[in-house]
């Protein structure tokens, strides 16, 4: 079947394909993305189109390291497949769009479009601009124009959902460059939070995460300091939410409010993300982290007093500008007396455009390798550790859809703990949808999963597992539309671990 024929098996709908590179508020964005395309009438690419639809998008990342390189050998890919197949056209946003706004249609001048990420509500004009005018569109927001969570939609579950409550960032930190490129912290009014998240349960949504790059700051636009641990309290008073978690804190603003209404919340999950990045207060005060390794222990410290069965995972970088074999037995010291259950762990590398780059000292790759692998090997230990406490434990599930690749030959189901842990279980005799919940007996712990070969305990049927049934009868009957979930989040792959966020924590 040609690309032509491909588009035409739709309906001859013009179809749309999104990609998606970076942290949790890329993929989110992408949601919105897809929700314009399709609320401007066309039609997602049937899956693994490879760049044979009408519109490809690029939602990009200034953070991961040769993010450019990855985006133009990609872009470089495609450019036989436009010049062949004439109406194509081709989207470049995100941060590095932001970023690099000029230079994209230079080295690419087959890229139709390029916008950043204060105006992804204008892709669909842009789109349109290209097309009418046939040369590339260019348009750069300096800032937002459009809070995010006012544009379509189109989700990618149907029982889970991120709900956006501020964006941008007012910290420094030296090794990030996402401030510069998605501006100056904006937070939304509390009543839009709360009514997106009443209109996403009303739609069968059980499970929600409040994002932001840095969520627990949230409150300091609108001038009240507690307005996180109000938020969480109040979305646990919203009927049929029956989980509720976030990402990602900052130490700096993580105060006892929020750790009191975690513990107050029942729908507030037994989970923690709290970015490291390092154990020693020298390079914590070079990165400009504005806490210490005694302050971080604390925050560790009462959050276990509290919520006894946390888990908590975080960020942690190896290599920092000069940081010295001293500076690096901290953050090993750190990691065994948090005893994460997870870290996502990666190496420094220099961002152009951060002041770290320019720093002085910068450590040898050997050396990095080095340090990696023996932080990797200790985060290991302690993960399987942490997990071996779990076996014999009787845990409720919400079943995840695509978490287990291995599921099939395995003939189990995947789902998630409270405290996000990823669980594999024995497939029951009964019908089990993703958004259900089971409850399970945990026999057997690895590193980075669960699993409960036993049979399962219970099983309840919920509004949320109706409503995936519901979203998959039509996806089955019709192309997708504008839909209502999240991307899958939780426990890291196998090392080598990538980050959960943009670095930026």
């Amino acid at each position: 079947m040609s690309s032509i024929d491909r588009s035409q098996s739709v309906g001859g709908t013009r179809t749309y394909e999104v990609r998606t590179y970076g942290c949790q508020m890329n993929v989110h964005d992408s949601e919105r993305l897809s929700g314009l395309l399709e609320d401007a009438g066309y039609v997602r690419a049937p899956e693994g189109a490879d760049g044979d639809a009408d519109v490809v998008v690029f939602n990009t990342c200034a953070v991961r390291e040769n993010a450019d390189n990855k985006l133009y050998g990609n872009l470089g890919h495609l450019a036989p497949k436009k010049a062949s197949r004439p109406g194509m056209q081709i989207a470049v946003g995100g941060c590095l769009a932001q970023k690099d706004r000029d230079t994209i249609v230079k080295r690419a001048p087959w890229v139709d479009v390029v916008f950043g990420t204060h105006n992804i509500g204008k892709l669909p004009v842009l789109l349109e601009r290209a097309r009418v005018q046939e040369e590339a569109q260019v348009e750069i927001a300096e800032s937002l124009e459009a809070f995010p969570s006012t544009l379509p939609t189109r989700r990618e579950s149907a029982y889970a959902a991120w709900v956006s409550i501020s964006v941008g960032c007012n910290n420094t930190c030296t090794f990030c460059i996402v401030p510069a490129l998605r501006g100056k912290e904006k937070d939304r009014r509390p009543g839009d939070i709360l009514a997106e998240v009443e209109a996403l349960v009303a739609e069968g949504v059980s499970e929600i995460t409040l994002l932001g790059q840095n969520v627990n700051a949230y409150g300091s636009d609108i001038g009240d300091r507690e307005a996180f641990s109000k938020l969480l309290r109040a979305c646990g008073n919203i009927e049929g939410l029956e989980r509720v978690r976030f990402t990602s804190p900052h130490p700096r603003d993580f105060t006892d409010d929020v750790i009191t209404a975690m513990a107050e919340t029942p729908n507030a999950m037994p989970q923690l993300h709290m970015p490291l990045q390092s154990g020693s207060d020298p390079v914590l005060k070079a990165m400009r982290r504005s806490y210490r390794q005694e302050r971080y222990l604390g925050i560790i410290e009462k959050v276990r007093a509290a919520i006894p069965h946390a888990a908590i995972t975080t960020d942690i970088i190896v290599g920092f500008p000069g940081e010295t074999e001293e500076d690096f037995e901290q953050t090993l010291h750190v990691v065994r007396e948090a005893r994460f259950a997870q870290a996502f762990t990666f190496q420094y590398s220099k961002r152009p455009g951060t002041p770290a780059a320019e720093m002085e000292n910068q450590i040898p790759k050997a050396v990095v390798q080095e340090r990696y692998e023996r932080l990797v090997a200790l985060q290991e230990e302690i993960s399987w550790d942490e997990n071996k406490k779990q076996v014999g434990r009787t845990l409720e599930l919400m079943v995840a859809e695509g978490e287990g690749r291995k599921d099939g030959a395995t003939h189990r189901l995947s789902g998630r703990a409270p405290d996000n842990r990823l669980v594999h279980f024995t497939k029951p005799e009964q019908e089990v949808r993703p958004g259900d919940v089971v409850t399970v007996e945990i026999t057997y712990a690895a590193p980075h999963h669960l699993l409960a070969e036993g049979a399962v305990l219970d099983l309840r049927r919920t509004r949320a597992g109706d409503a995936w049934e519901k979203r998959n009868t039509a996806e089955q009957a019709k192309p997708a539309g504008v839909l209502l979930g999240l991307p899958k989040i939780g426990v890291p792959e196998p090392q080598p671990a990538v980050a959960s966020g943009c670095g930026c924590d």
